[in-house]
């Protein structure tokens, strides 16, 4: 144990209240996935009490607008009264019962709502509790898929350089390197990997790819639109239909991950209606609940379905599941968020703040000092620092921005922008100020030393 940092014993724990104290109870006892803890409190991190709209508060009483969505899960704001309410209302009838042979009725119920909406035909929806797991079970389900049918050496996925899908074994082989993913390269599968979006060319070659290895791949996997971890990586629209076609054409499977991109984020309910593809298998997650409760879903054309039905617990069964998937509180409050979110204000200022955005990140941002590029679509944008910078400029400009109450994120050398669907015009002027603040005194302060 540090014996700088107090134990997290009530009896021997700091009485202070302030951010510092409650830092170092938490450094004592917590473990921060992406975070290296021996830096955690000296970091200055913000430990939140409660949230009011687009803002989280602090255990000292400062606000920080939530510029980051709380990593891309927060459509519709922090304490939406019609979302508490659905929780009120479900914990009343139960929390929690299994899905494992057993349903539960308001999952049947987002199911039958979600169904006419996503891009899936005929779609049948396994949930599960996160967008890591919602990729691993689609991989899993397209590879038992050819099992099913009896077709031998359907075992290799193709996937997209730049790619991120979650951090299990599964879908970290699907995604590309970073992240500390060299690490575990030896329980990684290999993949066919095409060109990453900064690549023209990427969709013509991922075809051809397809084309030239359709005897041995069981799906393709994309992130439609954009790559959100590889720094708001973006593509045109119709693009992606070179790969859904060459897909179509040999028959190997299309997994579309939506995890990032579903539910408002780039202007349309999902990214697939721009690209005008439809996919086999989609994964959804994040802001599927509008950020409430851990809630994830992959979902299943019934072509891909109807493989995995046979006789009782005979081999053609799916031996996938998890405990908390399908979770009825999380099922409520995803089930209203689905009827708000499809309120016509609701996408429409997702586009016109989006624009918005966009255009004040043009106007004050892409000539700030250190910037190389900056991409956006609907409400997610990076800012890409040039890499003559220090590695951990994005992070000091984060913090800097932190420090004016507006709370962003780095990827690398990339500051991330990923503000709620509820974002006003006003708070996006906030959020560019400080950023061109920030921006101007860590560069300057950095060049001047």
């Amino acid at each position: 144990m540090n014996p700088d940092i107090p134990p997290s014993d009530s009896t021997t724990a700091p009485p202070s209240s302030s951010a510092t104290a409650w830092a170092a109870r938490d450094q004592n006892r917590v473990w921060h996935g992406f975070t290296q803890m021996a830096t955690y409190a000296a970091s200055r991190p913000v430990i939140v009490e409660r949230a009011e709209g687009n803002w989280l508060v602090d255990v000292e009483g400062r606000r920080y607008l939530d510029a980051i969505s709380s990593v891309w899960v927060n459509t519709l704001g922090h304490a939406v009264p019609e979302l508490d309410q659905a929780v009120r209302e479900q914990l009343d009838r139960v929390a929690h019962s299994t899905m494992l042979g057993n349903g539960n009725r308001v999952v049947i119920e987002l199911a039958e709502a979600l169904a006419p909406l996503v891009p899936v035909d005929d779609p049948h929806f396994l949930f599960a509790s996160d967008g890591a797991a919602s990729v691993e079970q689609a991989a899993k389900i397209a590879f038992q898929y050819w099992v099913n049918r009896g077709v031998n050496g359907r075992t290799k996925f193709l996937s997209i350089g730049g790619a991120y899908h979650g951090d299990t074994i599964g879908s970290l082989s699907l995604g590309a390197d970073g992240f500390g993913s060299d690490i575990f390269d030896d329980l990684r599968f290999q993949v066919v990997r095409a060109p990453g979006y900064e690549d023209a060319a990427w969709a013509d070659t991922a075809a051809a790819l397809v084309h030239d290895h359709q005897g041995e791949l069981a799906a393709a996997i994309i992130e439609p639109l954009v790559q959100g971890a590889a720094g708001i990586r973006t593509a045109e629209p119709g693009s992606a239909s070179a790969l859904a076609d060459a897909c179509a054409q040999h028959g190997v499977l299309l997994i579309c991950d939506e995890v990032a991109t579903g539910f408002g984020r780039t202007g349309t309910l999902f990214a697939s209606e721009q690209c005008q593809i439809t996919p086999d298998l989609l994964c959804l997650g994040k802001g599927i609940t509008g950020g409430y409760l851990p809630m994830s879903a992959t979902v299943a054309a019934g072509h891909v379905y109807a493989t995995f039905l046979g006789a009782d617990l005979g081999p053609e069964t799916l031996y996938h599941g998890h405990s908390y998937g399908g979770n009825a509180l999380a099922a409520a409050v995803a089930l209203r968020h689905l009827e708000l979110i499809q309120k016509p204000k609701v996408l429409a200022n997702a586009r016109a703040r989006g624009a918005e955005l966009a255009e004040l990140l043009a106007k004050r941002i892409a000539r700030a000092p250190g910037v190389v590029d900056v991409r956006s679509i609907g409400l997610l944008a990076g800012i890409e620092l040039s890499e003559n910078l220090h590695e951990l400029t994005a992070r000091r400009v984060c913090a800097a921005t932190v420090e004016q109450g507006v709370l962003v994120r780095s990827i690398g050398n990339v500051v991330t922008v990923v503000p709620p669907l509820s974002i006003t015009s006003p708070e996006l002027e906030l959020i560019v100020g400080a950023l061109e603040r920030s921006l101007t005194e860590t560069v300057n302060g950095e060049m001047a030393t």
